[in-house]
Parts: structure tokens; C-alpha cells; sequence
């Protein structure tokens, strides 16, 4: 197991999950909530780039106390004005979200644990293996 930063700060964390691959967005960080989203699936490719939509999922990450992290997710279509609309997909769309979500999750907890020692809480069933 890698060796442990001592403490999970600001800088220690934002550096980390740059590393996560193109999920993070740093220019829209709120008082110690990290947030983090991801493009999974195209609505209509056949539009032109500028007026394409996407399905996909949105998460907020607390660092709730010392040694704990709280995610928060949401699925939905990224609009063309660049919101994020609360709306679920149909399949095989809805699968494909899932699939992203979960394995970005999987590497976020791993990442939590071994780099600074913290725990993952969520309240999503899709998440949770148990």
C-alpha cells in the first residue's frame, strides 16, 4: 500500500482527482464541495457538435469530517446551454451512465482509501456492493 499523505488537503485532494481522468470541474469548486460530472452518452450525434446533448451523471464530493467523503450523484441530460437537467435515460443509454458512474466511483473510493486513508459514503444502490 502506498505510503499515506498525512492529511487530505485542499491541494493534496485537487492534484488527486485531476489524475481521475476529465470528470472534474474545478472552476465550479463550492466551500469544500468537490464536483465532478461526466458526458457518457450522445443524445443525437447526428447534430452538429455545438447542439449536441448528452446523457450522463453529475456528483458532489463533501469531505463530511477528517476521515470521511460524501458523494452525492444525479443522472441526467447535459443541455446544450451547458445545465445539467435532472431527467433519466432509456436504455441502452441508462446502462452506459451506470457503468461510467460506477466505474468512476470504484476508482475514486480506491483512490480515497489508499492516498489518503479516507472512507466513500453513498446513498446510491448502484454503487454499493453489498
Amino acid at each position: 500500500m502506498p505510503e499515506l499523505s498525512k492529511e487530505p488537503t485542499h491541494h493534496r485532494l485537487n492534484a488527486a482527482f485531476k489524475l481521475l481522468g476529465p470528470y472534474l470541474r474545478e472552476e465550479q469548486y463550492q466551500s469544500g464541495t468537490y464536483l465532478f460530472d461526466c458526458l457518457a452518452v450522445c443524445v443525437n450525434d447526428k447534430k452538429s457538435p455545438e447542439v449536441r446533448e448528452f446523457w450522463g451523471w453529475w456528483m458532489s464530493l463533501s469531505h463530511s469530517d477528517e476521515q470521511l467523503f460524501e458523494a452525492k450523484y444525479a443522472i441526467g441530460r447535459y443541455d446544450r446551454a451547458g445545465n445539467w437537467v435532472l431527467e433519466t435515460p432509456q436504455s441502452p443509454a441508462l446502462e452506459e451512465v451506470h457503468r461510467t458512474q460506477k466505474a468512476f466511483h470504484e476508482k475514486l473510493d480506491k483512490l480515497l482509501k489508499e492516498k489518503f486513508g479516507c472512507e466513500l459514503a453513498t446513498c446510491d444502490p448502484l454503487l454499493v456492493d453489498k
